[in-house]
């Protein structure tokens, strides 16, 4: 858990990037929705509160030892870094369930997109499936075919995107949500975020 310093230290670190997007170019948000045999990832873009899709799709690893496809899900994550440019990072926290085993593997393989996303300077954010569920659906519960109509809805896609892919979407939706409640946030207690 964060002490609220770092979380006021870190809003205002989001908040920066904020100004200097509306100012400079488009803000992009680069969403990951972590597995260890699918990696989802989406980019979009965000112009004065208007959300616009860039691109999506999933890293696939083949049936390999653990290492190789944690070194297959860096390389992508770095390499669709390097071609859509985001500003920022957003990724689905672990569920730990009851198969301790999996919720292992699955961090690991967060934790090497993660290390992607920090080895080129970008802030992460991290949410919950319920967090991001509310943001995007509406509803903490919502199933994968819920979650797939609304990113589709809320960027006016002609298609439905795949499962891993919407998820990762739907993260980066997300984070933009809370890109711009800690904008308005800062705006009305008068935090100064000019550097």
């Amino acid at each position: 858990m964060m002490c609220r310093t770092c979380i006021r230290m870190l809003i205002s670190r989001m908040t920066l990037k904020v100004d200097q997007g509306v100012k400079g170019r488009l803000m992009r948000v680069l969403g990951v929705d972590p597995g260890s045999r699918i990696t989802g990832f989406g980019v979009i873009e965000i112009d004065n509160g208007k959300l616009r899709y860039v691109t999506s799709g999933c890293i696939r690893m083949k049936d390999r030892a653990l290492p190789a496809r944690l070194k297959t899900i860096f390389d992508g994550m770095s390499e669709v870094i390097e071609n859509a440019v985001p500003d920022f990072m957003a990724i689905e926290e672990v569920f730990v369930s009851r198969n301790a085993r999996s919720a292992l593997i699955l961090g690991q393989a967060r934790g090497a997109a993660i290390s992607a996303g920090v080895s080129k300077g970008l802030a992460v954010g991290e949410y919950t499936a319920l967090q991001i569920k509310k943001s995007v659906v509406g509803y903490g519960q919502a199933d994968k075919t819920q979650v797939q109509h609304m990113v589709r809805t809320l960027l006016a896609l002609d298609g439905i995107p795949q499962e891993d892919a919407a998820d990762a979407l739907a993260c980066a939706i997300c984070h933009s949500h809370t890109l711009e409640h800690n904008h308005r946030i800062s705006k009305q207690q008068g935090v100064k975020t000019q550097p």
